[in-house]
């Protein structure tokens, strides 16, 4: 990744200075902003090589600062974070992200200010507001928000039964353009939650990405709905989602099973509270690809072996984001009539 010179402008001076409101309405929006970026000219540059090291397609520059559309915000960001899927963009897998921005480009004239050459990219952030669409309503410039990685569309029916089945709905700064790793963001009014007091910046804005995934996937209406006493088996149970599982499962007075690769590991885990660590490199499977059926059976058995000998029951949710080299053994280790809630799938 290339050095950069820091730049700032007026607006973001103001925003660092604690500026009111009023005083950020007077400063003038920069035509560009410093953002981390990936350019559509580089998708090839990782084909013949397994050496996909990010910080060469990463790019940090200025790119140019968009208009807003009616019912988006401008949100100066005081601290993002970095997910997988800002890591899958940067790697070109397990397609360039900017087959999404020319889908999404088509689908209207604001959407295709989404399809550019760059890539803004980035899904969680905390920040300050700096200006409004004319059509937002209940924010103000100068309020302190954090930002959902959810983008949806609130003109579409089915988006009003459930926000992430709606058919345009997706993911902030991975499926949309002008993303979080950036002086600026550009969110839709929707996506914005007040920043809670007590958290530093830093703290607000790794949350809302793997915290609400985990909670729709066990606490939520939508997912598994874990209750007390239940006994889930966490898969990559360190990761952003692992950890935030970890923790619903535990404050929720269930039984908190975690899978981890190595000892180190293993001590995080232990550190979070969890009830059954197991080190898969311990029981041989570390690198397990999921391909051989059965060595998925054999595995499983093993596995299923040491939850019933420690918590006396098998699984009743399997937590369930690595895909392929875990799916397999999850399916098998679940409890007649329990089930394996997935996402991401990040080995296929």
């Amino acid at each position: 990744m290339e050095k950069v010179r820091v730049v700032t402008d007026e607006l973001s001076d103001a925003v660092l200075a604690g500026a009111s409101g009023s005083v950020l309405e007077q400063r003038p929006v920069p035509d560009e902003y410093i953002a981390a970026h990936l350019r559509r000219e580089d998708v090839d540059m990782f084909a013949d090589t397994a050496d996909k090291d990010v910080s060469r397609s990463l790019h940090v520059g200025p790119v140019p600062m968009p208009e807003l559309a009616p019912d988006e915000v401008l949100v100066a960001v005081m601290a993002s974070s970095i997910n997988y899927n800002t890591v899958w963009s940067a790697m070109f897998e397990p397609i360039p992200t900017f087959q999404f921005l020319a889908k999404f480009g088509k689908q209207g004239v604001w959407e295709a200010r989404h399809d550019q050459p760059y890539h803004v990219v980035g899904s969680d952030a905390a920040g300050v507001i700096v200006r409004l669409g004319n059509g937002v309503r209940h924010w103000q410039v100068g309020d302190h928000v954090v930002a959902s990685p959810a983008y949806v569309d609130d003109q579409e029916p089915g988006t009003h039964a459930d926000g992430m089945m709606g058919s345009r709905q997706l993911a902030w700064g991975f499926e949309t353009n002008f993303g979080a790793l950036a002086h600026y963001t550009i969110v839709r009014a929707s996506q914005l939650i007040p920043k809670p007091a007590h958290l530093t910046w830093e703290e607000a804005a790794c949350n809302t990405l793997c915290a609400g995934t985990a909670y729709r996937m066990l606490v939520g209406e939508h997912g598994a709905r874990i209750k007390q006493g239940d006994v889930v088996l966490i898969w990559g149970a360190t990761g952003g989602l692992g950890g935030y599982a970890v923790q619903y499962v535990r404050n929720g007075g269930g039984i908190a099973v975690g899978v981890v690769s190595s000892e180190r590991k293993a001590r995080v885990l232990r550190a979070l509270g969890c009830d059954l660590i197991i080190n898969r490199e311990e029981l041989g499977f570390a690198d397990y690809t999921g391909d051989d059926p059965s060595q998925t059976v054999e595995i499983g058995k093993r596995l299923g072996a040491i939850i019933r000998r420690e918590t006396g029951t098998e699984p009743h949710f399997v937590f369930d984001y690595v895909g392929k080299a875990t799916f397999g053994i999850s399916v098998f280790v679940v409890r007649r009539g329990g089930a394996v809630v997935t996402c991401g799938s990040s080995t296929g």
